[in-house]
């Protein structure tokens, strides 16, 4: 895949290290930061680059502009061949539909069974996917419209701050789609599954009040107060104890597909783990000692 110079992945996906925070910026305004395959493979790069560096103890995602993410924008990028995967059908507009740039062994049109399925799957899934294995806390800091694929980006994060300003659409209903992007797997977890299918199946757009009666994001603030209210959650969150807060990130997704037997099995397993980590015997120290721990991420 190529961009052109003015679209350039690093362009587009901004990217700074700020007191061991690393912040994610969509930047893209003109396009509502619709995702092209290209802004794809940065933000999944620049998370799993999060996760290795023991510099960095969190995330904040967030974009420029009047909206957070329009979905998956294939129109904003080159034409993908077959099995790229792009995680089409995020709301960004009629050519983006499932298989729209899928190629075909004739050069044209025409799908092979299996493409949009391929397609989902090394597209929208992973993007999800990285987020939610990041081994660092991942804060969506949500500053306008979040649609499709936009949306589940910022459900898949770990916490949502929300402009006042936001909103949130399940959009896919209005394009005649299926949800891509984890939607109807991140949905029915974050608020049951008749909430779940109001919004999926309706496709109205939500408050960021509404959306946070319901339990989809975290904290409404004026729009003005996003970014200092995003940094001052990263910078709590970076310097704490870094890989507890990594092993309770799994333990807390595990169990919404574990029994109760697997889940007590990977609590005592993350406990073992983390008792051999430098953070967490200096917490036991410091609490001994009577006073605040100082937590290096290690």
């Amino acid at each position: 895949m190529t961009s052109s110079p003015e679209e350039s992945p690093e362009s587009v996906v901004r990217h700074a290290t700020d007191n061991g925070v690393v912040w994610i910026t969509l930047n893209r305004p003109a396009a509502l930061n619709a995702i092209t395959p290209d802004q794809r493979e940065r933000l999944i790069s620049l998370l799993d680059g999060a996760s290795a560096d023991p510099a960095i103890g969190a995330v904040v995602l967030t974009a420029t502009g009047k909206g957070f993410c329009a979905g998956a924008d294939l129109r904003g990028g080159p034409r993908p061949a077959a099995g790229t995967g792009t995680g089409a059908g995020s709301g960004s507009g009629p050519e983006s539909g499932p298989g729209s740039g899928s190629g075909s062994r004739s050069g044209g049109d025409e799908r092979v069974a299996g493409d949009v399925a391929r397609l989902i799957r090394r597209g929208a899934q992973r993007l999800i996917t990285a987020v939610l294995d990041c081994e660092k806390p991942v804060i969506a800091a949500v500053n306008g419209t979040a649609a499709g694929l936009g949306a589940h980006l910022a459900f898949a994060c770990d916490l949502v701050l929300a402009a006042e300003s936001a909103r949130f659409i399940e959009v896919f209903v209005r394009r005649g789609l299926v949800p891509d992007g984890g939607g109807a797997y991140l949905l029915p977890r974050l608020i049951g599954p008749q909430r779940a299918k109001e919004l999926l199946f309706f496709g109205d757009a939500l408050s960021a009040a509404e959306a946070e009666r319901i339990g989809l994001v975290n904290r409404v603030v004026p729009d003005g107060d996003l970014t200092k209210t995003a940094r001052e959650w990263a910078e709590r969150l970076a310097g704490g104890p870094t890989r507890a807060i990594a092993l309770t990130k799994q333990l807390v997704n595990g169990s919404l597909e574990a029994d109760r037997t697997a889940a007590f099995a990977a609590e005592a397993a993350a406990q073992e783990i983390n008792m051999t980590t430098a953070d967490a015997r200096e917490g036991v120290r410091a609490f001994a000692e009577r006073r605040a721990p100082e937590y290096r991420g290690r």
